[in-house]
């Protein structure tokens, strides 16, 4: 994590766009506030009230959530990490790296990207895993579950993407837009002379939004079973980011002209469009469990 920026623009500036925020930490005492760590965990606790209200209402025991999210954060936090790393390893390993190699575990760290070098793929995928284990634990269904938060985790995506806001990173190309973003003039992915850039950390949260509602109608007017809604979730998630990942300017490893993290959108688009397709015809009704604590789970 960086240590906090200096005052964006101007006032006269800011009337050109959307100012960023003169600082992205602020201190309680000797306790650093991150804007991006409150972001990140304001998104989590968003997700974990909705999913934890939609379980309930499908029939599920009170707490379940809270449970599930104990096991998925800390997994969630390592993948997220792992994504990062491997997509990125020349930031630690490579030829005059601007990391040191330990820095890829610290994450609290201020000398590394600390919190900022988080991957989203790798976050949920194994969050996931963790999430299957606590499903283990209590004997309930793990595409019920999904399903049942597959809006939730889009509206906490919403939150925690404005983490970016706060560090003023991960924006797109120039832009003279009413509502471009003021970026400080010398940080990477600037242009001499220019001062407003698009929000791409808007885009995704708008998207991201608009994707819950829609998945809230969709589970509602067509009951969709058996991991469908999630794996809905998934499309739609990949087909905003394809398109708000192509605007980014922030340094990025390419595959014949396109960003990595758009090819994996692309896989893990046509992955979940297959998988909807494939489970088309299973209409069973999933039960989400029964009242037992995990002790009595064997």
């Amino acid at each position: 994590m960086s240590p906090a920026v200096s005052p964006a623009v101007s006032p006269a500036m800011s009337l050109a766009g959307i100012p960023s925020p003169s600082e992205g930490v602020w201190h309680l005492g000797p306790l650093p506030v991150r804007g991006y760590t409150v972001c990140i965990m304001l998104g989590v606790v968003v997700a974990v009230v909705i999913a934890e209200r939609r379980w309930r209402n499908r029939g599920g025991a009170p707490g379940t959530m809270v449970d599930l999210v104990t096991w998925g954060l800390p997994f969630g936090i390592v993948g997220a990490r792992l994504y990062h790393v491997i997509t990125d390893w020349q930031l630690y390993f490579g030829p005059g790296a601007p990391h040191r190699p330990i820095d890829a575990i610290l994450v609290w760290s201020d000398s590394g990207p600390g919190w900022r070098g988080l991957g989203v793929w790798g976050g949920i995928a194994l969050g996931g895993v963790g999430v299957w284990i606590a499903c283990r634990r209590r004997g309930i269904s793990v595409s019920a579950v999904a399903d049942t938060v597959a809006p939730a985790v889009a509206i906490g995506q919403a939150v925690g993407r404005w983490c970016n806001y706060f560090n003023q990173e991960l924006f797109g190309g120039p832009t003279d837009l009413p509502w471009g973003l003021v970026i400080e003039a010398g940080r990477p992915g600037t242009v001499p002379g220019v001062t407003t850039y698009h929000p791409t950390f808007l885009y995704e949260s708008l998207w991201n939004l608009g994707l819950a509602l829609a998945l809230i109608w969709i589970g509602g007017r067509f009951a969709l079973r058996h991991g469908r809604l999630f794996a809905l979730y998934v499309a739609g998630y990949t087909a905003g980011r394809f398109w708000i990942e192509g605007l980014r300017v922030d340094p990025a490893n390419e595959i014949l002209g396109m960003r990595l993290n758009q090819w994996t959108s692309i896989a893990l688009f046509l992955g979940a469009l297959a998988y909807v397709h494939l489970t088309r015809n299973k209409r069973s009704e999933e039960s989400p469990g029964d009242e037992r604590t995990p002790a009595e789970v064997r």
